[in-house]
C-alpha cells in the first residue's frame, strides 16, 4: 500500500505561526490562550479552504497541552498532544453538520457534553458546516450553547454565516476569516514546491493561485494534480493545458490590435480560442478582467488591487502606457454589454465579434482627419431655403377671438416670397429660437431670387385651397398626435380674401392652437403662396338652452334626415307624447 498523502493534508498547519493569510486572527486566539480568556463557544467563517478547521484544531489541541511553550504553543511531548497528533484524543470531538442535522444528533451531542474530559482541561466541540443544522436542531442546542458546563468549549464553522440564526450568532465570539490573496498562495506553494524537490515557475503558481480563488486547499489540490501531469518540472505551457486556462497572451495581443485597429486580426485571434475549446463568454469575461487589470496598472495607488506575478505585472505596465483611461472606460462598457446581451442572444458568436469589431473602432473618429470645410453654392445652384422670420405673439385680449397682427398697406414695402420650409414637429415650431432680422432676411431673398412678380407673393386662393392646405398639414404633423387630432377637427373658414376663422368650443384646445398656430401658418402660407393670409382663433360660446330639444323637434330633425321616418308614422297612425 502507498504512504503517498495528498499535499493539502500532508501540508496542513500544525501550529498557529504556519497558518497562511490569517495573521490576525491566529494573533487573536495566541493571546486569548495566554490571558487565560476563553469563551465558551466560537464561530469561524469565511470561504472554502482558508484555515476554519485547521485553526479550530490547532486551538482545541493547544488550549489541553499540558506544557505549554510561550503560553500558547502547544509542546507535541505531552499525553494529551500526542493523543491529539495520533488522532485518538477523546477531548475533541467533531461532528459534521451536513449529515447530523436532526434534533436527535443534538440530542446525543448535549448528552455527551455532560462528560467531564479525562485527560486536559477542555472538551472541545467542533461543529462543521453549521448552517446546514435544521431549525429544530438549532433550537434544542441554544440552551446548552449559552450555558454550557465549564470545560465544554463549542467552535462552529461555516461557509454561509447568514444562514446561521441570529440567536446562535448572539451567543458566539463570531471570527471572520479572509480569502487568502494571490501573493500568499504563491510563496506557500514554493515553500511546498521547495520541499518537495519539484521545479515551478512563478507564472505557473500565479495560474495556479487564481485558479483556487483564495482558497489554499484548492491551491494544494491542483498543485498536486500539476505534479502529476509535469512531474518535478512544472512550465506556464503546462499549467494551461492542465487546467484549460486560456493564455494570457491572447488577451494581450487582442488589446494590441483593438489600439491598432486592427479589426482582421481580432478576429482571427478570437477564432484561435475557440478552436482550442474555450467558451466565448468566458473569453468576453476574461478580456474584461484583462482590460480591469490594465486601467489598475495605470496608478501606483491601485497597483496593491493587481493579484498577479512580477513579469505578468511588467507586461501590465508596458500595455497600459498605450491605453487611454477614456478608451479602458469605453472599452470596458463594450464588453460588460456584451456579457449581459451574450446569456440571451441566438447567435452568440456574431455578438462576441460585434463587441470585438466595436473595440477595434473605438477611437477611430478622433484618428481621421477633419473633413473639408463645404463648398459655398454656386449661381446655378439652387439656394438653400432661409428660415422665416418667426411671428409675433398675439396679444390677450378679453375677447375671445384672437388673430395674428397684420401687415400695414402703407408704408411698408412689399412682402418678398418665403421659400418653403421643411416638415417640422409641433415641439420644434413651439422652441423659442431667435428671430432673425426681417430686414436681413429680405436682402437674402433679392440676392438669390430677385424681387419677384407680386402675383406669386400674394397669390389668391379659394376655400377649397385653404381647406386642402390645412388638412395636408395633419399628414406633416403625424406624430404630434394632439395636434392631428386638432387640425383634423378644426377646418378653417374664410370670412374674406385674406381672413380665415376656427370656431373652437373648447377652451383647452384653444390654448393648443393658440400655441401651434404660429407654425402653422407659416407652412399656410408657404403652400398658399400667400403672405397675407390670417386666422382668427375664436371660441364659440356656448349655450345650454339651445341644448334642450322637444320631442317634436327631434322628429323634426330625424324626418328631415330620413323621409322614411315620416312615411312610418303615417301608416302606423303614431302619435308623438
Amino acid at each position: 500500500m502507498s504512504d503517498y498523502i495528498v499535499s493539502a493534508r500532508k501540508y496542513r498547519p500544525q501550529t498557529f505561526e504556519s497558518v497562511v493569510g490569517q495573521q490576525a486572527l491566529t494573533q487573536t486566539l495566541q493571546n486569548a490562550i495566554r490571558q487565560n480568556r476563553l469563551a465558551h463557544a466560537y464561530l469561524f467563517c469565511g470561504p472554502r479552504g482558508v484555515g476554519k478547521t485547521t485553526c479550530a484544531r490547532i486551538f482545541a489541541k493547544t488550549i489541553n497541552c499540558l506544557n505549554p511553550q510561550n503560553g500558547y504553543d502547544a509542546c507535541n511531548e505531552c499525553e494529551s498532544c500526542k493523543a491529539f497528533n495520533e488522532q485518538r484524543s477523546f477531548n475533541i470531538h467533531e461532528l459534521d453538520a451536513a449529515s447530523n442535522n436532526s434534533v436527535e444528533d443534538i440530542r446525543s451531542l448535549i448528552d455527551q457534553v455532560r462528560i467531564p474530559p479525562q485527560i486536559g482541561k477542555y472538551s472541545v466541540y467542533i461543529i462543521d458546516e453549521v448552517h446546514m443544522l435544521s431549525a429544530g436542531a438549532f433550537n434544542a442546542l441554544l440552551k446548552t450553547l449559552e450555558e454550557p458546563p465549564s470545560y465544554a468549549i463549542f467552535i462552529l464553522a461555516t461557509t454561509e454565516k447568514h444562514k446561521v440564526l441570529p440567536t446562535i450568532l448572539s451567543r458566539c465570539q463570531v471570527y471572520d476569516f479572509n480569502r487568502i490573496t494571490v501573493p500568499d498562495t504563491i510563496a506557500y506553494l514554493q515553500k511546498v514546491a521547495a520541499n518537495e524537490g519539484i521545479t515551478v515557475s512563478e507564472e505557473a503558481l500565479n495560474v495556479v493561485a487564481q485558479k483556487a480563488d483564495g482558497g489554499m486547499r484548492d491551491a494544494l489540490s491542483i498543485f498536486d494534480q500539476l505534479v502529476a501531469f509535469c512531474g518535478n518540472n512544472i512550465t506556464y505551457e503546462q499549467t494551461i493545458a492542465v487546467l484549460n486556462v486560456l493564455n494570457a497572451d491572447y488577451y494581450f495581443n487582442l488589446v494590441d490590435s483593438a489600439l491598432r485597429h486592427d479589426v482582421p486580426q481580432a478576429l482571427l485571434l478570437f477564432n484561435e480560442v475557440l478552436n482550442h475549446g474555450f467558451d466565448a463568454g468566458h473569453f468576453i469575461t476574461g478580456l474584461a478582467q484583462h482590460l480591469r487589470d490594465v486601467l489598475v496598472s495605470k496608478d501606483p495607488q491601485t497597483l496593491p488591487l493587481l493579484e498577479t506575478s512580477d513579469a505578468i505585472r511588467k507586461r501590465y505596465a508596458e500595455q497600459t502606457q498605450h491605453c487611454a483611461p477614456v478608451w479602458l472606460f469605453q472599452a470596458l462598457d463594450i464588453l460588460n454589454t456584451c456579457d449581459i446581451n451574450y446569456r440571451t442572444a441566438r447567435n452568440k458568436r456574431l455578438t462576441v465579434e460585434l463587441a470585438l469589431v466595436k473595440l477595434c473602432q473605438l477611437g477611430v473618429a478622433q484618428n481621421m482627419p477633419a473633413q473639408a470645410a463645404p463648398v459655398p453654392a454656386t449661381k446655378s445652384e439652387a439656394p438653400k431655403p432661409a428660415p422665416a422670420p418667426k411671428l409675433a405673439p398675439a396679444p390677450q385680449p378679453q375677447s375671445a377671438a384672437i388673430s395674428e397682427p397684420q401687415q400695414s398697406a402703407h408704408g411698408t414695402p412689399a412682402p418678398q416670397p418665403i421659400p418653403k420650409m421643411p416638415k417640422i414637429g409641433l415641439g420644434l415650431g413651439l422652441k423659442k429660437n431667435p428671430q432673425p432680422e426681417a430686414a436681413a432676411i429680405n436682402e437674402a431673398q433679392q440676392s438669390s431670387h430677385g424681387n419677384p412678380p407680386q402675383e406669386e407673393t400674394n397669390r389668391p386662393f379659394t376655400a377649397d385651397q385653404l381647406r386642402d392646405a390645412w388638412v395636408g398639414l395633419a399628414t406633416t404633423h403625424k406624430e404630434e398626435l394632439r395636434l392631428k387630432q386638432l387640425i383634423e377637427t378644426y377646418i378653417p373658414h374664410l370670412t374674406d380674401e385674406q381672413t380665415a376663422q376656427i370656431m373652437m368650443p373648447n377652451p383647452w384646445q384653444l390654448q393648443e392652437m393658440k400655441k401651434a398656430l404660429p407654425v402653422l401658418l407659416r407652412q399656410l402660407h408657404s403652400a398658399l403662396h400667400n403672405n397675407l393670409l390670417r386666422i382668427d382663433l375664436v371660441q364659440e360660446e356656448f349655450n345650454q338652452e339651445q341644448m334642450a330639444f322637444t320631442a317634436e323637434e327631434k322628429y323634426a330633425l330625424m324626418a328631415e334626415q330620413n323621409p322614411a321616418l315620416a312615411e312610418l308614422k303615417e301608416t302606423l297612425d303614431l302619435q308623438i307624447d
